[in-house]
């Protein structure tokens, strides 16, 4: 087993990563290169699944060199993707889904928003399949955006041959085999992954009428083979593994096995939830005290339980759909790192910072971090930096638990102060008001049934010291850091590992690699009673935000 390592591909927004991983879970190696995107219109986002395609087998070539092992000894390889819409047409070419007619341009990004009136016409329809998406259907899933394609790009829809999600895409590509996760249709194509008493369909079936009621007939013939006629469950050795081809891409061995995919922030679930903290193995009772975090451009939090629960607004319950056997509920912010971004670089400080970092060789988040640690000198704690200063973060819509793309952000407290201590407080705020997004989730599914007590976290943001001690503050749960920082490429490598025979399946290779690392516990008393104060805040803003609205609208 000493020489069996497992490669993990995740497909982010910006960049594709690889890591070579050893069976107890220790990264050994990495690579990363970055992916093209595109915006030509308000709310387009679009990238080019040949140069994704292209960047995944530069970053495993660079994971391979760097770990230092020969294409022999790897043992099997996972990929994970954002939920982003591949269109192929009947050869399996690129199929422009963009109004530029470039066939370069075949791929939705998931944080493309042009679908939402497609998803307002969904969520009217009334039908059952809305029930496991929290009620409300999102545009960032593929059912709107593939309503958007049909009536808007006539051409694309009459010659397509195959929508894929982006993490199956990648399975295609290395295997030639069509096989869809049942991760990604349950998550992102209103798949039933469930059983509901029937015996005709017990693995789970495409349901027909929501296809029929929502316009996308269509897609219904020949067994929905344009969608996904080959469901199988994660981590499932698919094919005869690399083929020849795509192998010589990759630097690896043909028919290196290949598991089944998953969507990114899952696969951070699966790198993380698994992990013992004080005693034995966590049972299927103690996972539903779990939420694992995934941070990045987005956030999404998940958590799994041994029934259903129905949350409004809430993506879920989804069977299956992240750890075999369990219902998988799926929270998420669209805009976290982005919205951190962006009030730092649309800062009329955020070049010189920009300049700064640069000249230091730090990072603009620790020199902002060094200023909040400067102001809090004068202040009962670091947090209280912030106290008149109030964010509500809906920049691109919120998607739960109030599940309205439409939504904006505002901000309560400016002055004409324009200094770096200004971006220091701004950047301050936004990361709370991150926080208390996460917190208002947290609420939610508590209520429905969780018992959340400890938060696992990984990703861009639990990089940063300043949003775990706000996010520990404000949620008042613990958070556990994994051992292996990188655990959405840890998640990707057990599919990779269970496709290569190295553990039996999922729960084991979990069981064997997520570890725990650090724990940050959070303040009590007068820390915990002033976030529950600007919590308060929090919330009544958006309802301040509704109001103001309502008062343009002339209701």
């Amino acid at each position: 087993m000493k020489s069996r390592f497992c490669i993990g591909v995740d497909v982010g927004t910006g960049s594709v990563r690889a890591g070579i991983f050893s069976p107890m879970g220790s990264m050994t190696g990495s690579g990363s290169v970055p992916i093209r995107i595109r915006r030509p219109a308000r709310d387009h986002v679009e990238q080019s699944s040949d140069n994704i395609w292209r960047s995944a087998c530069r970053a495993v070539r660079l994971a391979v060199s760097q770990a230092g092992i020969r294409p022999e000894q790897v043992a099997g390889i996972g990929f994970d993707a954002t939920c982003s819409l591949v269109c192929l047409d009947r050869e399996f070419r690129p199929l422009s889904i963009s109004n530029t007619g470039d066939p370069s341009q075949n791929v939705m990004v998931w944080m493309d928003h042009r679908a939402v009136d497609q998803a307002a016409k969904i969520n009217k329809s009334g039908q059952e399949a809305l029930r496991y998406v929290g009620g409300v259907i999102s545009p960032e899933m593929e059912p709107p955006k593939l309503l958007w394609i049909k009536e808007n790009l006539k051409d694309t829809w009459r010659r397509a041959g195959k929508f894929m999600d982006l993490a199956d895409f990648m399975v295609f590509r290395a295997t030639g085999c069509d096989i869809r996760s049942l991760c990604t249709v349950v998550c992102k194509w209103c798949y039933k992954g469930h059983n509901d008493g029937g015996d005709k369909h017990p693995a789970g079936c495409w349901d027909e009428s929501f296809w029929r009621a929502i316009g996308l007939e269509e897609l219904i013939q020949d067994g929905f083979a344009r969608i996904g006629s080959r469901i199988r469950s994660m981590g499932e050795s698919v094919g005869e593994g690399l083929t020849a081809h795509a192998a010589r891409e990759m630097g690896l061995i043909p028919g290196t096995p290949v598991g089944v995919g998953i969507i990114d922030a899952h696969a951070g679930g699966l790198g993380m939830l698994g992990a013992c903290i004080e005693g034995p193995a966590p049972s299927a009772a103690d996972l539903e005290e779990r939420l694992a975090l995934i941070g990045g451009t987005s956030s999404c939090h998940m958590a799994v339980s041994r029934n259903p629960m129905f949350i409004k607004g809430i993506w879920g319950p989804y069977y299956s759909a992240m750890i075999p056997g369990l219902w998988l509920t799926e929270g998420g912010q669209s805009a976290t790192g982005a919205l951190v971004d962006h009030v730092i670089f649309t800062h009329a400080r955020g070049a010189e910072l920009k300049r700064e970092a640069r000249v230091t060789g730090r990072t603009v988040y620790d020199l902002l971090n060094a200023e909040l640690e400067r102001l809090a000198m004068h202040e009962p704690f670091p947090a209280h930096v912030s106290d008149d200063l109030h964010i509500l973060p809906h920049h691109h819509g919120n998607r739960s638990p109030l599940a309205d793309p439409s939504l904006k952000g505002a901000v309560s407290g400016l002055s004409l102060d324009g200094s770096i201590s200004d971006l220091a407080r701004q950047y301050l705020a936004t990361i709370q008001s991150i926080a208390y997004g996460t917190r208002h989730i947290i609420e939610e599914m508590n209520k429905a049934g969780y018992r959340i007590k400890t938060i696992f976290g990984c990703g861009g943001g639990t990089k940063n010291p300043v949003f775990l001690r706000e996010h520990a503050d404000a949620t008042g749960c613990r958070i556990i850091i994994p051992r292996e920082p990188e655990a959405v490429l840890s998640g990707s490598a057990i599919l990779g590992a269970v496709a290569g025979g190295v553990y039996p399946d999922i729960l084991s290779a979990m069981a064997a690699m997520n570890r725990a690392g650090n724990v940050i516990k959070p303040e009590k008393d007068t820390i915990a009673a002033w976030h529950d104060r600007k919590y308060r805040v929090f919330r009544e803003m958006n309802g301040d935000f509704l109001k103001y609205r309502d008062i343009m609208s002339g209701k």
